[in-house]
């Protein structure tokens, strides 16, 4: 019950926050024709753009078999209700290099990562509590997925502009971003959040990103916290590209 009123109230507290974000970039007037997605989950990106932008392609990736598959199961009433927009749905990992990952679905709800995760801190306790994770059970399923570099997959499909680069993958956005190589330059817009508890446990610092993506010639020019947690969302506007 307690679970279940916990992810209720969140979700409305994130409509409203999503609804901040688009306001934003609509006021932007940014043009918004090619979207990727890494992190796609059960496909709220992909809902949330078509129903406020009308784009011309949507590329979505989703690393986790389990939310792959019910993403899958919806994709075709998605495709009818818009179907001027082409939408395309990969089972596939990205990272910095081509290689072999463990990968980590949590077993008491929807979130995966291929980070690893710090069973001490403190936001894990709270977020064991208000969800209601059996102690008895394993937290997640762990199993190994191939990941290879984004920039290996836009240079294999000839994809040579992206209005809109989101990254959501719960801890593994530096190694995504490192792995567009030298293919910053075909995108407009990087949208993507960072956590800052320490439940995930990262490499790398927000420094880090902003070090790489200002370097690639990117100004930050939106930054908010999300509801109910330690985490920001940040999006990037490439100087050269506009």
């Amino acid at each position: 019950m307690i679970k279940k009123l916990t992810l209720f109230i969140i979700s409305i507290f994130d409509y409203f926050y999503q609804k901040k974000i688009i306001n934003f970039l609509k006021k932007k007037n940014f043009i918004i024709d090619i979207i990727v997605d890494v992190g796609a989950h059960k496909g709220e990106t992909i809902k949330l753009f078509l129903k406020h932008f009308k784009p011309k392609k949507i590329i979505s990736f989703e690393a986790s078999p389990k939310n792959f598959s019910k993403l899958n199961k919806k994709i075709n009433r998605i495709r009818q209700r818009f179907p001027k927009t082409k939408i395309i749905i990969e089972n596939i990992g990205l990272g910095e290099f081509k290689k072999s990952l463990q990968f980590k679905q949590v077993n008491e709800s929807s979130s995966s990562t291929f980070a690893k995760i710090n069973f001490d801190s403190n936001y894990y306790k709270k977020k064991k509590i208000y969800l209601g994770i059996n102690e008895n059970k394993d937290y997640f399923k762990a199993e190994t997925i191939e990941v290879i570099p984004l920039a290996s997959y836009l240079i294999d499909r000839n994809i040579d502009a992206i209005s809109i680069l989101k990254i959501d993958t719960e801890g593994y956005e530096y190694e995504i971003l490192r792995g567009l190589d030298n293919e910053f330059s075909k995108i407009k817009l990087i949208f993507f959040e960072h956590h800052y508890e320490n439940m995930i446990s990262k490499s790398y610092t927000f420094t880090d990103i902003n070090r790489l993506l200002v370097s690639k010639n990117f100004q930050m020019i939106f930054k908010s916290k999300m509801p109910f947690r330690k985490t920001f969302e940040y999006i990037y506007v490439n100087k050269i590209n506009l």
